[in-house]
């Protein structure tokens, strides 16, 4: 039962990856564009749990993590520039 379980959720985040990344190329604004990204970083953070699940081992969960931290700190060096013009003072 887990075996369908994951293999619906793999559907279901990969169509939402696919889904972001048609966002990405064909946004009106910039924002819909980082808004789109940040998204894809969810949804590839799910998959990379979900594949942790799959093979048993725990190399997946750690890149999730990266994963994490990469798309926080983008996400924040991104307002920054909204908000001040620039990143690095």
């Amino acid at each position: 039962m887990l075996d369908y379980a994951l293999g619906f959720a793999f559907v279901c985040f990969g169509l939402g990856l696919l889904i972001c990344l048609w966002r990405v190329v064909f946004a009106p604004s910039i924002p819909d564009r980082v808004l789109a990204l940040d998204t894809m970083v969810v949804n590839m953070i799910a998959l990379l749990v979900l594949y942790g699940m799959y093979y048993g081992t725990g190399i997946y969960f750690e890149a999730a993590m990266l994963f994490a931290m990469t798309g926080f700190v983008s996400s924040v060096a991104y307002a920054k520039f909204i908000l001040r013009g620039d990143i690095i003072e």
